[in-house]
């Protein structure tokens, strides 16, 4: 693993220095685009656009554009803009977990305590875990501002899950939402029912990326110069009225078979 960002967590009055790194990769399998006449690698270029000539990455510089023209940013604007949120991550609020609803959350990170901060890194896990609370500050990562909440996970680690502002979220009123009637109540009941029937502790070893493993597969046997077959899907239908009853026992009863055999 390779650290992304260098800094403290600010808990109160107490500093604990950590590391953040990346708590996540892809599972999807690593495609490159080919041009389809020769299947050679397409290959992307930074080019300037007046000359047409190629830009190394070391030319490069970001700006934004005002009134027609760039102002040019470097790195000790993106620091002078809000310098300690740069190294530090104040906490300051601590809320219940659930009362975060999961479209805020976006990307989830470690963070490693170093030297001099284990002690107060253990005790900010402990006492997140007894309190069953999480701690939310803002911080600069990549030169840009996050919301991050900090909770502890396994017991061992503190995960940061970096968090959306709320103007980043959409607004959904243009959606053709349907109006709140109130369901049938033998309708309700049995959708309670069928949820309790499929209700268990969550396991997230349970689920599997076998899209991938399914791909990866056809890969091979191309590889080999077999012919893959189709299994072509029912396309859903739309437009048709729906009994929820008959739709709703006939899951019921499917349930109660799986969980028979």
């Amino acid at each position: 693993m390779k650290a992304i960002w260098n800094g403290a967590i600010g808990f109160g009055l107490v500093n604990i220095p950590v590391k953040i790194y990346s708590a996540t990769e892809s599972s999807k399998l690593d495609l490159d685009m080919l041009d389809k006449s020769d299947y050679s690698n397409i290959r992307f270029k930074r080019v300037n656009e007046k000359t047409g000539k190629e830009v190394k990455w070391a030319n490069i510089v970001k700006g934004y554009l005002m009134d027609d023209k760039y102002i040019v940013l470097d790195e000790e604007d993106y620091e002078a803009a809000s310098p300690e949120k740069t190294k530090i991550l104040s906490i300051e609020h601590f809320v219940k977990e659930a009362e975060v609803d999961s479209v805020y959350f976006e990307t989830p990170y470690f963070l490693e305590p170093q030297k001099n901060g284990e002690n107060a890194y253990r005790l900010l896990i402990k006492a997140l875990e007894q309190t069953k609370m999480v701690g939310i500050g803002t911080f600069v990562l990549r030169d840009t501002e996050a919301i991050g909440l900090i909770r502890p996970y396994n017991d061992e680690v503190l995960v940061l899950n970096r968090l959306r502002f709320s103007e980043e979220i959409r607004d959904y009123k243009d959606l053709k939402i349907p109006a709140k009637k109130a369901p049938k109540p033998a309708e309700l009941k049995m959708a309670k029912n069928l949820i309790e029937q499929l209700s268990e502790t969550f396991d997230p070893t349970v689920y599997k990326n076998t899209y991938s493993a399914e791909l990866l597969k056809i890969i091979k046997k191309k590889a080999k110069g077999k012919t893959v077959k189709v299994k072509k899907s029912e396309p859903a239908k739309q437009g048709k009225v729906i009994d929820l009853m008959a739709q709703l026992k006939a899951s019921l009863q499917g349930s109660k078979s799986k969980n028979a055999s």
